[in-house]
Formats: C-alpha cells, sequence, structure tokens
C-alpha cells in the first residue's frame, strides 16, 4: 500500500511539473499583464501626483517600443501626421534628422539650408533641452512634436557636443522645410561630383538626370558624397546601385521573423553608368540607405569607398497604423549585403560600426566642424576651371569660420581657425581620380 501511495504521489509530482512547465506563453503574458494593470491602479489611487490610466497605457507602450531598439517608434496621432508630411517632402520646422542614443536625442544629421544647416548644428550633437525642458529619456515623438512648429516660431534648442566644454544654445525661427536632395557640380580634371543628402522616392532619378548631365559635358568619373545622408527609402537606394551595376544581381537582402520580411532585393540590370570610374564618400553621418549603396558598390568591387565608418544601422522598419490613429514603426528584418555581411552596430574593440572605408580618413572633430560649415565654399576649389581657391572665396571661407565661432563661443578655437580648412577626403578622391588609379586601387584592398 505504501509502495502504491510512493508511486501516486511520484506520479502527481511529474504532472504538476509538466504542468508547470508547459504552461502556455498566453497564461504567462496573461498574468503579467493582470501585474501590469495592479500597479496602475496601485498608481492612480497612491502615487501623490494624479495620474490619468489612459496616460499610464501611452507611457507604457512607449516603454515597451522604446527597449527594443532605437530605431522603433510608437507614434501618437500627430507625429503620425507629421511623419506622412515629411515623407511627402515638405514640412515646417528645423530641419533635423533626429533618433535616441544613450537616452539623449542625437542629430544624426541636419537638412541643408535648413535653420538647423545654417545655425552650425552638426551630426552627433546631443539634444538636452527644448525650450528650457530636459530632453533626457524624451522620446523622438515628443522631441519632434517640440521642435515642429508653424513657420515663423521661434524654439530653442539645448545641445552638448564633445568639443565643447559648456552645452550651446541655439534660438532658431522654424521654416517650411523643403527637401532638395542632389548637389552636383563638375571637379577640374571633368570629374563629376554629386551630393545626395537623403533617399526619396525620385533620388535615383535625380542622380541619373545630374550623371547624365555631366557625362555629356565630358565627365570622366564619379565622386558620389554620402556624407551625413541619414538614408530613406530602400527600394531608392536599390534604383541608384542599378544606376552602377550591368547585371541582374542580389544587391540586398533582408531577414526577419516572418517569410514575409526574407526577400531579396535586385539590381535591374540596365544600368546607363556601368563603366564609369566611382568613388563613393562616407562618414558616421551616412546611415541606413547611405549603407546599402556603398556597401554594395564595395562588394561588387564597383566603387572604392573613401572616409570614416558608417553608422551602422541595418534594419528595417515598417509602419503599422493603428485603429486610434496613432502607429506603431517597428524594426521587422535586418539588412545583409551581397557578401552576406549585415550593417550592424556594435561596441567593438576598434570601436567600429557599420561600413569600413576602404580608405580611412581620421579628422579631428574641430576639423569636421569646419568642414560641414565650410563644405560648399570647399567645393569651388575643386570646380573645373578653379584650380585654386580665390582671394574672394577664401575670405569667404574664413569668414565663415569666424562667423561660426562667433554664433557658438564654447567650440574650442585655435590658430587653425584663421586659415583655411581643406577637405582631405574629396582632395583624395579627386586626386585619385585625376590619376586614374580607381580600378587599380579598388584591386588592392584585401577583403
Amino acid at each position: 500500500m505504501r509502495f502504491k501511495r510512493k508511486n501516486f504521489l511520484l506520479i502527481l509530482f511529474f504532472v504538476f511539473f509538466a504542468s508547470a512547465q508547459n504552461l502556455s506563453a498566453a497564461d504567462e503574458t496573461y498574468d503579467k499583464l493582470k501585474i501590469m494593470i495592479e500597479v496602475m491602479e496601485h498608481i492612480k489611487n497612491n502615487y501623490v501626483d494624479k495620474k490619468e490610466t489612459k496616460d499610464m497605457a501611452v507611457d507604457a507602450i512607449r516603454g515597451m517600443v522604446g527597449a527594443l531598439d532605437p530605431f522603433s517608434q510608437y507614434m501618437e496621432e500627430k507625429a503620425f501626421k507629421d511623419m506622412k508630411e515629411e515623407t511627402a517632402g515638405e514640412f515646417s520646422g528645423i530641419g533635423i534628422r533626429i533618433m535616441t542614443k544613450d537616452n539623449f536625442i542625437t542629430v544624426v544629421s541636419p537638412i541643408p539650408d535648413t535653420p538647423a544647416y545654417k545655425a552650425g548644428i552638426l551630426p552627433g550633437d546631443r539634444i538636452v533641452k527644448i525650450n528650457g525642458k530636459s530632453a533626457l529619456k524624451m522620446s523622438q515623438e515628443e522631441a519632434v512634436n517640440m521642435m515642429k512648429g508653424k513657420a515663423g516660431t521661434k524654439v530653442t534648442i539645448t545641445v552638448a557636443r564633445d568639443s565643447a566644454p559648456e552645452t550651446i544654445n541655439f534660438t532658431l525661427i522654424r521654416d517650411t522645410i523643403k527637401i532638395e536632395t542632389v548637389r552636383s557640380a563638375m571637379l577640374d580634371g571633368n570629374i563629376a561630383y554629386i551630393k545626395l543628402a537623403e533617399f526619396n522616392a525620385k533620388s535615383a532619378q535625380d542622380v541619373e538626370e545630374a550623371l547624365d548631365k555631366l557625362v555629356k559635358q565630358g565627365a570622366k568619373g564619379l565622386i558620389f558624397d554620402l556624407r551625413n545622408n541619414p538614408g530613406g527609402l530602400l527600394d531608392s537606394a536599390i534604383d541608384v546601385i542599378s544606376l552602377f551595376i550591368k547585371d541582374k544581381r542580389t544587391a540586398l537582402t533582408t531577414k526577419g521573423k516572418t517569410e514575409a520580411t526574407k526577400r531579396e532585393y535586385f539590381t535591374s540590370g540596365k544600368a546607363k553608368f556601368d563603366k564609369i570610374p566611382i568613388i563613393v564618400l562616407v562618414n558616421m553621418g551616412s546611415a541606413s540607405a547611405s549603407e546599402i549603396v556603398s556597401g554594395a558598390l564595395q562588394d561588387f568591387k564597383r566603387a572604392l569607398i573613401m572616409g570614416a565608418n558608417t553608422f551602422g544601422k541595418g534594419s528595417v522598419q515598417t509602419i503599422f497604423p493603428l485603429p486610434d490613429g496613432t502607429a506603431l514603426r517597428l524594426t521587422i528584418a535586418k539588412y545583409y549585403l551581397p557578401s552576406g555581411r549585415p550593417i550592424i552596430r556594435m561596441q567593438t574593440p576598434d570601436g567600429k560600426n557599420g561600413i569600413t572605408p576602404d580608405i580611412e580618413f581620421k579628422i579631428s572633430r574641430e576639423d569636421e566642424i569646419k568642414l560641414y560649415i565650410q563644405s560648399d565654399l570647399i567645393l569651388e576649389k575643386y570646380k573645373k576651371g578653379s584650380a585654386a581657391v580665390s582671394k574672394s572665396t577664401s575670405a569667404s571661407v574664413s569668414a565663415s569660420s569666424k562667423t561660426a565661432n562667433a554664433k557658438n563661443k564654447n567650440v574650442k578655437a585655435d590658430k587653425k581657425d584663421k586659415d583655411d580648412i581643406d577637405d582631405e577626403v574629396l582632395a583624395q578622391a579627386v586626386k585619385i581620380m585625376k590619376e586614374n588609379k580607381v580600378e587599380e586601387s579598388i584591386m588592392k584592398i584585401k577583403k
């Protein structure tokens, strides 16, 4: 009898253990949701300040989405509407692309010819206050809502910059932001120069038209500047790659949890410029679609990549509209280049992320600031018929540097402020192109 009772208890134990182990995910989720609701009730009834249940629910959603990665985002109704307006190519605000990094709203890149760009806001600046309100742990949605507004109105943002010992205040006048993505010029030596600010629906067409015009003028090579280009539409990136790759090839693969996210993106096989030598310029502000283009052309050994390591945004986001007018921007897949390597952001011993250039440059933060401020003037030096900077241009460059330092007294100044600064990356790219050593340089790179 005792033996049978022992067996019965043993069987009962194993049944109970198995049941506990096989507790369904739905039951576990339900239990956690009950705890969450109970916590919300405690907060509502006992917290020192008044808290609405609806607001707590929104905060819970934001916290859940924010814990995923820096690129997923819960957008309330206004933010979703603003995002759609921006995608259309025009909106009112100060003109910056942002992301959350280390709990701070961080500037990925200001948009050229916007209030933020003209004031001297730079990639990597951390926004610590908006109109005096702390931006620490502020959601991207809230930050965007505070910085956007009717054209002609003011907003003050406070930024922390690695090269500045103190925070810097910028009081900006909001304006209508019209995104012009392509700038082009013929450089000395019959070199086409195209700078792409971001990837939108017309980018490939705009690049094609600009390059076609320059080729007809005698361009024998292309310097494609993707520095501080934060990305944009994936299809646009594939279309740009297709301009330079003759055969139909896999330019990108995406892989996620669902079968729908497992896709291959192919070049069109109808390249118009499959023979022109290409040098692509990148830096830490080059992200997403910029990394797809530079990485694919690097893998295909179709272009020489020069500059600094890119940002490392190797993921796909999609928008899920929700029934109440809000929306969820969610990371659904990761990018993989033709060689199979991912575009990733990680803390490695050498601190490298994203795409590693074939020829790397180390540029101080102070010089990066000057290059950014003086970029248009510096380009004049390399335009066809401008073998050297004229006195008027030189004076303008110096004046631009002084003006920037006057606006930003916290940026460390030195004797170089009085001198012209050159773009080492562009200068070396022009030199390689003039010497017809693009193909030779690509073949020397050890992969």
